[in-house]
């Protein structure tokens, strides 16, 4: 690995941890010396309700999310879970005050939170 670019002192937030790109960018930005916020939606459970319906309950955070953190963590860098909806304006700033909170600051952010859809395209 070329590591001319180092982030030594840096602290990024990657939303979308949890799988695909967002756990390649965590990885190598740890990997380089950065500090890493892995942001990732709380797993939810659906949960019957007592009028027949359904209700909706947090039951923890992503545990690919998880694995990634305690991943770096192991291999000596520094990673911090953050399980936040971003997709409201508070949410997204706890994700942000986490970071500061957590490391003192924040250097790079990695917009990679997308939706999911289990439908096909067409």
């Amino acid at each position: 690995m070329n590591d001319d670019l180092r982030f030594e002192g840096r602290v990024a937030v990657v939303t979308g941890g949890g799988g695909g790109l967002g756990t390649a960018h965590a990885r190598l930005l740890a990997a380089r010396g950065a500090a890493v916020i892995v942001n990732d939606l709380p797993l939810a459970l659906a949960l019957p309700s007592g009028d027949g319906g359904v209700a909706e309950a947090t039951v923890g955070a992503s545990s690919s999310a998880a694995r990634l953190v305690s991943e770096i963590e192991a291999a000596g860098g520094r990673a911090h879970l953050c399980e936040v909806d971003i997709t409201a304006e508070d949410g997204a700033a706890w994700l942000v005050s986490t970071a500061v909170e957590r490391f003192g600051r924040l250097d790079i952010v990695i917009n990679n939170a997308g939706v999911f859809r289990s439908v096909d395209f067409a």
